[in-house]
């Protein structure tokens, strides 16, 4: 949005709200009727990015990018571009957004993740959120030759919100080249929050979160991500040269 603050980190640039204001930014989407992407972004996201074009030129037009990772406001303040606060994807675009899209009556629908996941979420949200409507769940996936079946399945269900839970940048990439055609006003990739919410897999303690480690918790509980999570000091490094060259 263009009247929204922001600031570039490494190239992406990054919304600066906080819960209150993003919410009521994905409201006004919604109403607006017009597609809207939004992305939750951290120092994976960032580092991709520099390495893909197609994946810098997604964030780069997103309608709304939130700073989702410690990672991300440390660089902000950092940088002298400090970010008001962090904007998670499983708490704040999944089940805050939730809380709201009940009492509007706005209907949701959940894609990706392993089958079967989205439709525990789905459970686990209507308990959380009496009256929220879910318009379907998929898990499908992000395959180019699956995109026209599943932009069909979603037009037809109707949803104003679209939850794509195919990781990044997959996700974030299918929403680009699609949302448009699902004819939705939403849409918004939310990485692994389908995991995190149908108990599938287990998210750090609060405190945990409150310490900044919760990379860690999840490095430890799932050790496969170590590849990825070696984009963590790539990105200390280049924004701390960044900070000494500005």
């Amino acid at each position: 949005m263009s009247d929204l603050p922001s600031a570039e980190i490494l190239g992406v640039p990054i919304h600066n709200v906080d819960v209150a204001r993003a919410l009521d930014c994905m409201v006004r989407f919604i109403d607006s009727g017009a597609p809207h992407q939004v992305c939750t972004v951290n120092p994976e996201f960032i580092m991709r990015a520099r390495r893909d074009p197609e994946f810098m030129a997604v964030l780069r037009r997103a309608d709304l990018c939130l700073a989702d990772g410690v990672g991300v406001l440390w660089a902000g303040r950092v940088l002298g571009r400090p970010f008001r606060a962090r904007v998670t994807g499983v708490d704040t675009t999944v089940r805050r957004l939730a809380v709201l899209a009940a009492r509007r009556g706005d209907r949701v629908y959940l894609l990706g993740a392993a089958p079967g996941v989205a439709e525990r979420t789905a459970a686990v949200l209507q308990a959380e959120c009496p009256g929220l409507v879910v318009a379907g769940t998929f898990a499908g996936s992000s395959d180019l030759a699956e995109e026209d079946a599943i932009v069909a399945r979603v037009r037809a269900a109707r949803p104003h919100i679209l939850w794509v839970a195919y990781g990044a940048p997959a996700q974030d990439k299918w929403l680009a080249r699609n949302l448009a055609r699902c004819d939705v006003p939403l849409g918004i990739g939310v990485g692994g929050a389908f995991d995190f919410i149908s108990g599938v897999s287990q998210r750090a303690p609060v405190w945990v979160q409150r310490l900044g480690l919760e990379w860690l918790h999840r490095l430890a509980c799932e050790p496969w991500r170590w590849r990825r999570m070696t984009a963590l000091p790539q990105f200390v490094v280049q924004i701390l040269w960044d900070r000494i060259t500005a």
